[in-house]
């Protein structure tokens, strides 16, 4: 499974294919700090926020990197649940050199005031957070699953608005969307260790359900 999860990695580079998810990392962050330089917690609560579309594109691309033929043949050689399992561990491989990037580059651009310590730490979980959910909508866009790129750039969208709508303060059903907008929240505010543990619950049971129902497709649809 390791093999595969390399091969998958490496076509996805090969292809140029990562092109377009750092090109718009450097968008986001060229404009979430273009404007002047700001407290950890709360800029990289917001990239958090602004990434989470970003992932969900690069995932997609990386799950449709490999060909259908190529892909039942990996089915074929390791079991179905290996290859699913070795799609999303590569796409969340790219997906954390991503995150790793977009927090990165703001220390390059000088971007960051105030104390560091905790806000990278809030940080660093915000991005977490956003990367495992962002995975999970990726996969659900992606043509093993949707069969049509039309489909998967229809899931893709929906699900990334209806992230931070139902995400919004006042929401009324926020527990159907990841904890995207509730963490950007909490790290303006300096969160308390117990909202962090109940953003931290929600955003596991959410990645956990948007998985098992990628696993579910994929084995209906193989």
């Amino acid at each position: 499974m390791g093999a595969l999860v390399l091969m998958r990695i490496t076509a996805f580079l090969r292809s140029g294919r990562v092109l377009p998810g750092l090109l718009g990392t450097l968008v986001v962050v060229g404009i979430i700090y273009g404007g002047g330089r700001s407290e950890a917690a709360e800029a990289y609560g917001f990239s958090a926020v602004a990434l989470f579309p970003v992932i969900a594109w690069q995932a997609r691309l990386l799950l449709d990197t490999e060909p259908d033929v190529q892909r039942r043949l990996a089915v074929t050689a390791v079991g179905l649940r290996r290859e699913v399992i070795a799609g999303l561990l590569a796409a969340g491989a790219v997906g954390l050199a991503t995150v790793i990037f977009a927090m990165g580059l703001p220390w390059i651009m000088g971007g960051i005031e105030g104390p560091v310590g905790i806000g990278l730490t809030l940080g660093a979980w915000a991005h977490a957070a956003s990367l495992v959910a962002a995975v999970g909508l990726g996969a659900l866009a992606s043509r093993p699953v949707t069969r049509s790129t039309l489909y998967g750039i229809a899931v893709l969208v929906t699900g990334s608005v209806l992230a931070i709508v139902l995400g919004l303060n006042g929401s009324v059903v926020p527990w159907l969307a990841p904890p995207l907008m509730g963490a950007a929240r909490r790290l303006a505010d300096q969160p308390g260790s117990a909202s962090i543990a109940a953003l931290t619950v929600q955003g596991t049971l959410w990645a956990a359900v948007v998985v098992a129902i990628y696993a579910r497709l994929r084995r209906t649809r193989s």
